[in-house]
């Protein structure tokens, strides 16, 4: 997988975007998802970077979670905001969350992954910042690539 842009039909990213918006029809947290074709900044770092270029951090309870992939080199890294990080870091939440996405990834099912990743990303954020009648999506759904 050399292009990024080859790692998801269209088809496989609406039902991805159906599963980000599913996940956060009762919850105020955000998910977001950012494809990369190369990067030679360290992941977490560039993670943090497109978090900020997209604006992440401006939501109101600093609850936004970005899937960053990059695909040279392989790396995917799962960034949750201060809001969320503050009440999941004990739980090691992050790291089981990519084990289940990464199981995925190794088998070559990127949809499932990320479905899957979306899926346990989203109950936890409706547990933790359930939704209100103030409620707007802060975020875009669509997945963003560079």
């Amino acid at each position: 997988m050399a292009d990024i842009h080859d790692f998801l039909t269209p088809s496989q990213e609406q039902e991805i975007v159906d599963a980000i918006t599913l996940a956060e029809q009762n919850t105020s947290g955000e998910i977001r998802i950012h494809l990369e074709s190369q990067s030679d900044v360290e992941s977490f770092k560039r993670a943090t970077q497109i978090f900020e270029y997209l604006e992440m951090q401006n939501t109101q309870n600093r609850n936004a979670v970005l899937f960053y992939i990059c695909a040279e080199p392989r790396s995917f890294v799962i960034l949750g905001d201060k809001g969320i990080n503050d009440l999941v870091e004990e739980e090691h939440f992050w790291e089981s969350t990519k084990e289940i996405v990464i199981n995925h990834f190794k088998q070559g099912n990127y949809k499932e992954g990320l479905i899957a990743g979306v899926t346990k990303a989203g109950k936890k954020l409706q547990t933790l910042f359930p939704n209100n009648t103030t409620s707007v999506n802060e975020i875009t759904n669509e997945i963003s690539k560079s």
